[in-house]
Order: structure tokens, then sequence, then C-alpha cells
């Protein structure tokens, strides 16, 4: 996307938090997940922006936004972004949520359903509902439980080292995931002080995650929830655990793309968000 698009930076829920806004009409806030910032979503942001005022945060402790020591479970990150939402004077917002985004989207969605006019989620899956464990503690996922001093030294000036694990091995073909400017962008980003510190963080909250949403799915969520995969993502897994918490989902499993779903698959996921969020 060549158009410059305003950035700013709110205080909300007792940090700064970064975010970019455009357009015009009914909100739609993008949540980005990890390894990547809020630039994830050029692709999309033009068109959408053509019907909806499209807001664009960087997450607690991603990119330019306040990098604190604690608050990373995703009902916090939640109303991180619902003090924004609010602040900018809407009173609902569609949400769309890639990775540790659709975590916090449906914390946003289950706190706040009166004011979440459609919710998105995109390949990965919900701490705490239906098999989770199944995911969080396989082989291949260790990075869920890579956290703390030693973690933090070894990956120190080699941030872009340890994200190829990610951006390679979770696409479909990693000659097709992220761009080679985005992965520039990106280590840099999380190369800032506090910043990988904080993506643990990310991870080390899931057990608290997975208490909070089981809480949650007690009540199922009534607003309409478009659900994203990568067919060599999370598949079918997260469309079965999120029927679990809503009562109106429409799963789509993006054929040949893997984790990555903006970046591999860009075209056919733009056309469906466009669609779902009209």
């Amino acid at each position: 996307m060549n158009q410059t698009i305003p950035e700013s930076t709110a205080k909300v829920n007792g940090i700064s938090l970064f975010y970019r806004l455009i357009g015009n009409g009914s909100p739609v806030v993008l949540l980005h997940g990890y390894t990547q910032t809020g630039h994830m979503w050029n692709p999309l942001i033009a068109d959408l922006a053509k019907q909806h005022t499209v807001i664009i945060p960087d997450l607690r402790g991603a990119g330019a936004s306040e990098k604190p020591v604690s608050g990373y479970d995703k009902k916090n990150m939640a109303n991180d972004i619902h003090e924004l939402v609010k602040l900018l004077g809407y009173d609902k917002a569609a949400i769309v949520g890639h990775d540790i985004g659709l975590m916090v989207a449906y914390a946003y969605a289950a706190q706040f359903p009166e004011e979440t006019e459609r919710l998105v989620l995109m390949d990965a899956f919900l701490p705490g509902i239906g098999d989770w464990k199944e995911v969080w503690l396989l082989r291949d996922l260790w990075h869920f439980h890579f956290y703390g001093k030693v973690p933090l030294a070894l990956v120190k000036d080699r941030e872009r080292i340890y994200f190829e694990h990610f951006w390679n091995d979770f696409a479909a073909d990693p000659k097709h995931s992220i761009p080679e400017l985005d992965r520039q962008i990106y280590a840099k980003a999380y190369a800032q002080e506090g910043g990988m510190r904080a993506g643990f963080e990310y991870f080390k909250n899931f057990e608290q995650d997975a208490k909070d949403f089981l809480i949650f799915s007690a009540r199922k969520l009534e607003m309409p929830v478009l659900v994203l995969t990568g067919e060599k993502g999370s598949g079918n897994f997260l469309i079965v655990q999120t029927k679990l918490v809503a009562n109106h989902v429409d799963g789509k499993i993006i054929k040949s793309s893997g984790h990555w779903l903006m970046e591999e698959a860009t075209e056919p996921v733009t056309t469906l968000l466009l669609e779902f969020l009209h």
C-alpha cells in the first residue's frame, strides 16, 4: 500500500498504544499476531478504508507500542483495544485478529459482545477451548514454552534467525511466505528494548488465557463470526473450537496456504474479509 496512513499514539489502560487510522464509515479493528506488527495488514487497508474507518494498532509489547513488564493476558490486551476504540469515539466495531491477535479479538468480543458487530478469527487456536492442549503441547510448537533469561539471551541480536522458524516452517512454502522487506521490518521492531521479552509473554500467558477463555465460553457469542484458516496451518481445528464458543460461525479453509494467510493467499483472503465486513 503506497498511501501514507496517519499515525498516532493513545494512552489506554495505563500504556501508550501506537495505531494508524484511515477511512470513513463503521470501524474495523485489525489485530496482528506474533513476529509481526500492524504492518501485516497493509495489503488489505486501502480497499477496506473505502467503506470503513480502519484502526490498525500495534499490540501491547509490539512495534511502536509500549512494552510494559506485565499485562499480556489476552483479556487485558483486549481492554487495551477496547479503550482505544472508545477513545476514538466509537460505540461498536468489527474486530479482526490473526494469530495472537485472534486471541485478543475473541477476548474483546467475549467481554464486550454488545459492542462487537462482527468477529474474524484467523489461523491459530483458542487457549482453554476444546482440545487446545493438543496444540499447546505439540513437540513442534516448543516456542510456546520458550521464555525466561536464557531464551532471551539466546535470541538477542539473533531475532531474525529465531523468527525464520515461524516465517518458514509455518508456511506452506517458505519461498512464498513473509516478503524479505517485511522480515527486515519485523526483526528490527522486535529487536527494540523489551520487544522479545514482550513477545515471549504472549505465550507465557496462555495458561491464564485458558482459564479466562473457559469462563468466557459459558456464554456463546451471538454476532456473526468468520474463521479463516490455512489448509497447511490450523486447518479445521480453529473452526471446531470457534463453534464451541459462538453460534453463528462461517469457517473457511484456504487451500494451499499455511499460517501466514495475508501473505500466502493475499487475494482470496482479502476478498473473503471484504465480503464479510462489507
